[in-house]
C-alpha cells in the first residue's frame, strides 16, 4: 500500500509516517518508480507505536516494541527490552502520583484552612457574592 492509504488506515498523516521513517521507526522501502510502499505489518508497527503514545510514551520510548515486532514477535512488549521501558514507565508514573498527590494534600490544607478562617471572619461580602443592586 502506498503511503496515503496507510495514514488512513492508521489514522494519522503522510507527514507523521514520513517522520517514523526518519526517526527508523517505520521502513523505508520504494517502489520501482520511487513510491513509498508499505504492508500490513508497518500498519501494525503504527498501531503499537499510537497505542503507546495514547499511554504517554515518548516515540524514541516505542523504539523497543517496534524492535520487538520486527524480530517477527507476535507482541512489541515480548521482549526483555520492552519490559524495561514498562519498568522505567511505570517508576515515572508512581513519581508524578506522588507528586500529585502531595500537591492534592497541600491544596485540601488551604481549603481547610481558609474555610476556617472564612466562618471565624466577620462575613464581609466578596464582590463575586455581594447581591446585584437593582436601579429604578
Amino acid at each position: 500500500m502506498r503511503i496515503g492509504e496507510l495514514a488512513e488506515r492508521a489514522g494519522t498523516t503522510t507527514r507523521t509516517l514520513r517522520y517514523y521513517e526518519d526517526r527508523g521507526l517505520l521502513p523505508a522501502r520504494r517502489t520501482g518508480n520511487g513510491y513509498r510502499s508499505y504492508d500490513e505489518d508497518d500498519l501494525r508497527l503504527l498501531r503499537e507505536i499510537r497505542v503507546l503514545q495514547d499511554f504517554g510514551f515518548e516515540l524514541e520510548e516505542t523504539r523497543p516494541f517496534v524492535d520487538c515486532l520486527r524480530a517477527g514477535h507476535p507482541a512489541g512488549d515480548a521482549c526483555p527490552a520492552s519490559l524495561a521501558v514498562y519498568r522505567r514507565k511505570l517508576a515515572e508514573l508512581d513519581g508524578l502520583i506522588g507528586k500529585l498527590a502531595d500537591v492534592r494534600d497541600q491544596v485540601a490544607r488551604q481549603l481547610g484552612a481558609a474555610e476556617e478562617a472564612a466562618g471565624e471572619a466577620a462575613t464581609p461580602r466578596c464582590e463575586t457574592t455581594a447581591p446585584a443592586t437593582t436601579t429604578d
